[in-house]
């Protein structure tokens, strides 16, 4: 899953280690709070989904009793599966808290929208994903060194090459940049 997330350039220098574009805290709050606050008489997983624009961790279960997503918001919870908070509390997963794993993650990450569909029997958190600001980076490699290939670039900037394949699509289609000439021996061109 890791490797679907861009990396934020963590220091000046175009080489410095990046570190993931969303706090992996924040993962582990809302994956320990789908799991801990599961309908476990639903026969299905919880699923995670990742877009370009956004994450979304869906948990099979709307909010129990009189919850309300205001009131998760603000810190409320109610127990579920109160055997299972018992062993997390004992260690079992990181385990920071009763009731506070959605506050601590609106905490880290504000972008964070929750549907509770009690007819369809889901809860979903959908994490927004800020723009990437790695085209920039892609850009300016481009201009300092157009005979770059798209395999450098992306060891340069810390993704998989298929990742940069689909940034670099996505520069083209928005007329940012070209290619001149063939894939060997040819180079970048920016277009300002």
């Amino acid at each position: 899953m890791r490797k679907s997330f861009h990396k934020v350039q963590a220091g000046r220098g175009v080489n410095s280690p990046g570190k993931p574009e969303i706090p992996e805290v924040l993962f582990e709050e809302l994956l320990v709070t789908a799991l801990m606050h599961q309908d476990y008489l639903i026969s299905a997983p919880i699923r995670i989904f990742i877009f370009d624009n956004r994450i979304e961790i869906i948990s099979p279960g709307s909010l129990p009793n009189n919850l309300t997503i205001e009131k998760i918001r603000n810190g409320n919870s109610n127990i579920r599966n109160p055997v299972l908070v018992s062993f997390i509390a004992k260690g079992l997963l990181p385990y920071r808290g009763l009731g506070s794993g959605i506050k601590r993650a609106l905490e880290d990450w504000s972008d964070i929208d929750f549907i509770d569909d009690r007819e369809g029997g889901l809860f979903t958190a959908t994490i927004r994903r800020k723009e990437w600001e790695g085209s920039e980076k892609i850009i300016s490699l481009m201009r300092e060194e157009p005979e770059l290939s798209a395999k450098e670039i992306a060891i340069r900037v810390d993704l998989t090459p298929r990742a940069i394949e689909k940034q670099i699509a996505s520069l083209k289609k928005s007329g940012k940049i070209r290619r001149v000439g063939p894939a060997k021996g040819g180079h970048w061109e920016v277009m300002d």
